[in-house]
């Protein structure tokens, strides 16, 4: 389970980017400080949205925005995509490739294309049991308690 240590509701909207491999050491911190600055002085419509940015687990990049008061427009959607798009250009990062799996086990947390993942499943490198990072959920209460979840009860067992 991901516990988010953010002052944001369990109902606040998520978005997850999720590099091809873990964010280098030396430009981590530089990366994450950009996420929350961003994430601080978001807006849409012209107003000033709660939201938090942070990186998890050095290779998934999340922004989570309270649409309570102020919700994320067409606009303000489409800044988040080009601030992420500069990071990739900026830090040499790949995080809009969609058919990428992450996994954790005893040795840390790996990620890999969708046909390596599926050898992994058959050849027994990884099982039902293996936890398995769920990049879809779309809430902070999804992300503190969906996240991270057995193969066998994500989607990503239909890609085995």
């Amino acid at each position: 389970m991901t516990t988010t240590i953010i002052d944001l509701p369990e109902t606040s909207r998520v978005w997850i980017y999720q590099n091809k491999g873990p964010i280098p050491g030396a430009v981590l911190p530089e990366i994450s400080k950009a996420v929350d600055a961003f994430a601080r002085q978001w807006v849409s419509h012209n107003q000033q949205m709660s939201a938090r940015g942070i990186v998890l687990h050095e290779r998934f990049i999340v922004l989570l925005a309270d649409e309570s008061r102020v919700g994320a427009g067409g606009c303000s959607i489409d800044s988040s995509v080009h601030f992420i798009k500069g990071l990739e250009q900026n830090y040499g990062l790949d995080l809009f490739d969609r058919m990428t799996f992450s996994y954790k086990n005893s040795e840390g947390v790996h990620t890999v294309d969708r046909e390596t993942f599926a050898d992994l499943y058959q050849n027994g490198k990884i099982n039902d049991d293996t936890i398995v990072f769920d990049t879809l959920v779309n809430t902070k209460g999804a992300l503190d308690g969906e996240f991270e979840k057995r193969l066998e009860d994500s989607w990503h067992k239909r890609m085995v």
